[in-house]
Parts: structure tokens; C-alpha cells; sequence
């Protein structure tokens, strides 16, 4: 056997690293377990409207369209945007949802249209009938456009918080900064507030 080489084998046992005994490894063990589930406790509550089945919306018998809407959001553009009860609509050419109420003409152009994104288009159905589009992804949710429906017209424009963009934040911006007191949460079975002609 002599010129043979035999692989070296350590029969020493191992030992644990210096200061570190398996008691400190299982204490370690359990902190960092209490940590995560700290911090899962947090985010279930944290998220507790949510998990509650509430959603953020606009009363729009008690908005005041004050514009707080388009910069308030934590989105932008804002989750909020102007909704259209075309039942209630009168189908209008003069539109002052569309159309400034001290304007030029009854022309779609810059300086006679409401809408400072160019939201709004009115499209030609019969004479004398036309039909207000709201293009959502312009729509800022500034309001300007239902102020005009509501003080001139019939009030057939509102505005309603879109829950496809809205993050449901846990305290909405929004509703903190509105004066009227118009947002709350509502059951999501329910979202939307709709809007109908008042008997």
C-alpha cells in the first residue's frame, strides 16, 4: 500500500461557531418570525377598508365641483372623472357643460369651450339632437364642466371616482380636502352613486 495517497477525514466533530450556541440560532429564529408577523398584522390592517368590501365615491347631490378633485388625488391625472346620465340630458347643441356660458359663438373652438383638456365631444345624432362624450382619458376630474351643466343646464353631467384607476387609499386625499364633505365609503356592491332627475 506504500506510494498510495488516502483521502484525509476529519473524525473531529464540529464545533459551533465562537459566542453562537443553538439556543441563540432558535432565539433568532423566533424574532425574526415575530418581525414578519408583525408586519403582516400591519398591512392586514392597514388595508382593513379595503378588506371591509368599502370603496371610495363621490355624492353628487353634495358636490360642489371646487376643482379639489383634479389636484388632490395621489393619480394623475385623477381617478375621479365627469359621468354623463344621458337620461337626464336634453341633447342639446348649447351645451354649458361643452360651451362657456359668456362666449363668441356657438362654435367648438379654444376660447369658447369649458373644458381646459378638450374632454368633451359633441357628437351630431338628428336635428336638432346632439349627444356630450366624455373622453376619460383626458377627463381630469376638474369639475369645470359639470359647474356649467349644473348652473345652466340640467345637471346631467356629475362627477364619480372611476374604481378601475382609484387605488383605494386607506384615507383618501381627496375626501379629506373636499369642503363639502361629498366623498365617503361606500359598499362595493354599490359603487357608484348614480345620478337621476329629482321628482
Amino acid at each position: 500500500m506504500a506510494g498510495k495517497l488516502l483521502p484525509m477525514v476529519d473524525d473531529a466533530p464540529e464545533q459551533p461557531q465562537a459566542g453562537r450556541t443553538r439556543r441563540d440560532f432558535l432565539l433568532a429564529g423566533v424574532r425574526t418570525g415575530s418581525v414578519v408577523a408583525a408586519g403582516g398584522l400591519l398591512t392586514i390592517l392597514a388595508k382593513a377598508p379595503a378588506a371591509a368590501g368599502t370603496v371610495w365615491q363621490i355624492d353628487p347631490d353634495k358636490c360642489t365641483q371646487c376643482g379639489l378633485c383634479a389636484t388632490n388625488c395621489v393619480l394623475q391625472p385623477s381617478a375621479v372623472k365627469c359621468v354623463h346620465t344621458y337620461a337626464m340630458c336634453g341633447y342639446c347643441k348649447l351645451c354649458f357643460g361643452l360651451l362657456k356660458d359668456k362666449r363668441t359663438g356657438n362654435t367648438l373652438s379654444v376660447e369658447n369651450s369649458r373644458c381646459p383638456t378638450d374632454a368633451i365631444k359633441r357628437v351630431f345624432v338628428e336635428d336638432p339632437y346632439y349627444e356630450m362624450h366624455i373622453e376619460e382619458n383626458l377627463c381630469i376630474g376638474c369639475g369645470i364642466c359639470v359647474k356649467g351643466c349644473t348652473r345652466f343646464g340640467n345637471g346631467s353631467m356629475y362627477l364619480q371616482i372611476r374604481h378601475d384607476r382609484c387605488v383605494n387609499c386607506n384615507e383618501c386625499g381627496i375626501a379629506r380636502a373636499c369642503p363639502a364633505g361629498a366623498i365617503s365609503r361606500v359598499s362595493v356592491k354599490t359603487p357608484y352613486k348614480l345620478k337621476t332627475r329629482r321628482a
